[in-house]
């Protein structure tokens, strides 16, 4: 995303010089090189990754009612080599570690506290994010029956809206909800929309790195950031032209005529 913004500036500028508008092309040409500078040299990333981020820096102490639900988002597999295993991706390993040091801390105060895992197979693997993620939880020793899974969702929106369908069958007093820092914001954001009211456990924290030459690190962390800004942004342009409301209707309309043709 970020290179594609400079190759099309400097496009832009290679244009405005071919067409003698030397001064605007020059203009364009200092301004894809300041950005270039400013991501890669870590200013840019840092500006943008901030807001997102701050609001959980302090991990939270939950207060543990009698029915616990811990939601972990799907942040995606790999699969390995020749062997062909499809194990947790790089972000899926610190949500994982942090459900399970969730899901220890809720049983020591309350019966009732089960780990939704949500992901289904967004990159093609043959397996579903959800599923793989619960045998890592169990290689750690957890209960089967405490580890639900919801294993269809491809995107944050899919599952906030299918995670939620799934709680409302639980009926938890509390939703503790992990993702990455960087994602946090935005999943917060969609589980409102569907009447989640969950606390925020951040895994992993993306941060950029100052240096006095351009790094790819700061370029990759640039791309996370403009993720999250452009996706909340196209969600409340959504409610705010009604949108999501015609889909909301359209999908119950299309759940009730299932049930119907079900019976």
């Amino acid at each position: 995303m970020t290179f594609g913004l400079l190759l099309l500036i400097a496009l832009l500028a290679a244009a405005c010089s071919a067409l003698r508008w030397r001064g605007a092309g020059k203009a364009l040409y200092a301004l894809a090189t300041l950005l270039f500078l400013g991501i890669g040299c870590g200013y840019v990333p840092g500006w943008l990754l901030d807001p997102l981020q701050t609001a959980y820096d302090a991990k939270p102490a939950p207060a543990w009612a009698q029915r616990n639900a811990i939601v972990v988002l799907g942040g995606g597999t790999e699969k390995i080599g020749a062997t062909g295993r499809i194990e947790p991706g790089a972000a899926a390993y610190a949500r994982i570690a942090e459900a399970a040091a969730l899901q220890r801390d809720c049983r020591a105060h309350s019966p009732h506290c089960k780990i939704l895992l949500s992901g289904g197979d967004a990159r093609q693997h043959g397996s579903p994010d959800a599923a793989v993620y619960r045998q890592a939880l169990l290689a750690l020793g957890l209960a089967g029956d405490d580890v639900l899974i919801e294993p269809y969702s491809t995107s944050t929106w899919q599952h906030a809206r299918f995670a939620s369908d799934v709680l409302q069958h639980f009926a938890p007093d509390r939703v503790v909800l992990v993702s990455s820092g960087v994602h946090l914001r935005r999943s917060q954001l969609y589980f409102a929309h569907f009447g989640i009211d969950a606390l925020q456990a951040r895994a992993g924290y993306l941060n950029a790195v100052k240096s006095p030459l351009p790094l790819a690190h700061n370029f990759m962390a640039t791309d996370a950031a403009l993720h999250e800004y452009i996706d909340m942004a196209r969600y409340r342009a959504r409610i705010a032209t009604g949108e999501l409301a015609r889909s909301r209707a359209g999908d119950a309309a299309s759940a009730a005529h299932s049930d119907a043709a079900g019976a």
